[in-house]
């Protein structure tokens, strides 16, 4: 990739993030407001010192006064954003590009979605006509083949990979129920993991991430003028972001045990940080697990694991909150549901907890490296975007 990166050049000083879930007491804009000011007091600034706003959003409004009118901003520009599930993200990339380029001395990204009030499942939004060759399986159903496809490929049982999913299901849950923002804060068994009604193909209803409302912001600036604003900043290290050309829908060679633009955006991600041994330079990782197969294969396309070798090193512990490398400490989708505008930026209010030691204490990453990794992905497999960053506490 040509990416040239913007590697310490800008830090993020300002955090906020609200509960996660069923949130049937506020609307779209009160999460809005309450992210943006926990994120404000956390800076030490007001809206009026933002020059410019970022809205992550894929159904709460169609422009910037989707975050305008909440926040009753008076002519300050404000750039809507939507990209599948790394739309959140996709907010802070903005934003964080525009500081770089030296356009805005503060910028501010907001991410928010409302689901639960739909009625729906998830989004509802209208696909438009097609040529008669998209998928017409639900995301479930499609992510669903990831597990015999794992297995088959290698050598694994049906029962080990049962295992496995609940492996990484019950490990989620166990971190959620340490979190209070998490939406579903209760340890789940792998015997009731394993014994859940299906949902699609061998996943369960524990397989599968909840639907949530909820928001989360950041404000970032240069990096040379962090330390006015807070004592830790974050220093944005890599931001990559890979788009497929949705051919794995019809490529005969696609097998469904990896996600091509997840690797792609991770090794454009390392190289733009100088990251050379992920599993043993990271402190931990927050990643998209909207279901247990899907968290199992990124350990490999992030580089956690080699290829076939995740399965195992999942059943070994070594991404559980005391394992070398743990992965979603704060519970992940798993726990917090996915409220699509939100949740890339609530992975990065869970590094701006951890890498400051503010996390609390019971999940709290024990670790003396400081890098983290943040991972989305929209889509499906064979048809995807995918976003990875990295963040660290302090400057190289």
């Amino acid at each position: 990739m040509s990416s040239h990166g913007i590697r310490d050049r800008v830090a993020i000083v300002g955090m906020g993030c609200t509960k996660f879930g069923e949130l049937w007491d506020k609307g779209f804009d009160d999460l809005v407001v309450d992210a943006a000011r926990d994120t404000f007091e956390s800076a030490g600034l007001t809206k009026d010192d933002v020059d410019a706003f970022w809205i992550g959003t894929a159904q709460g409004g169609m422009s910037g006064i989707t975050l305008a009118r909440p926040l009753q901003l008076q002519g300050k520009p404000v750039t809507r954003v939507e990209n599948f599930c790394t739309t959140g993200s996709e907010a802070l990339r903005g934003a964080a590009y525009a500081v770089a380029s030296g356009a805005y001395d503060v910028a501010m990204a907001v991410g928010a979605e409302k689901v639960k009030d739909s009625g729906y499942q998830g989004l509802n939004a209208a696909l438009p006509p097609n040529d008669g060759t998209a998928r017409t399986l639900t995301a479930a159903a499609m992510f669903s083949m990831v597990t015999p496809a794992y297995a088959a490929k290698y050598g694994v049982s049906q029962e080990q990979m049962a295992d496995v999913l609940a492996t990484i299901s019950a490990k989620n849950h166990y971190n959620g129920a340490r979190n209070p923002r998490a939406q579903f804060r209760r340890e789940v068994s792998k015997e009731t993991i394993c014994a859940s009604p299906r949902v699609a193909g061998q996943l369960g209803v524990f397989d599968c991430a909840g639907v949530a409302d909820g928001a989360a912001a950041a404000i970032v600036v240069r990096a040379e003028d962090a330390h006015r604003y807070t004592e830790k900043p974050l220093y944005i290290k890599a931001l990559s972001f890979a788009a497929g050309s949705g051919s794995g829908l019809i490529d005969p060679e696609y097998d469904y045990t990896h996600f091509p633009e997840c690797e792609i955006a991770a090794s454009d991600a390392y190289r733009q940080a100088g990251v050379t041994d992920p599993r043993n330079q990271l402190a931990f990782a927050e990643v998209h697990d909207c279901f247990t197969p899907t968290e199992l294969v990124l350990m490999e396309d992030l580089g956690f694991s080699a290829r076939g070798q995740a399965w195992k090193d999942v059943l070994a512990g070594s991404f559980a909150l005391d394992g070398d490398l743990p992965v979603n400490p704060d519970g992940g989708l798993k726990s917090f549901g996915h409220p699509v505008g939100a949740s890339g930026l609530r992975m990065f209010f869970e590094c701006w907890l951890q890498l400051r030691g503010e996390a609390p204490v019971e999940r709290q990453v024990r670790s003396n490296r400081k890098l983290a990794l943040t991972h989305n992905l929209g889509g499906y497999p064979g048809e995807m975007v995918s976003f990875v960053s990295i963040v660290g506490a302090e400057l190289d």
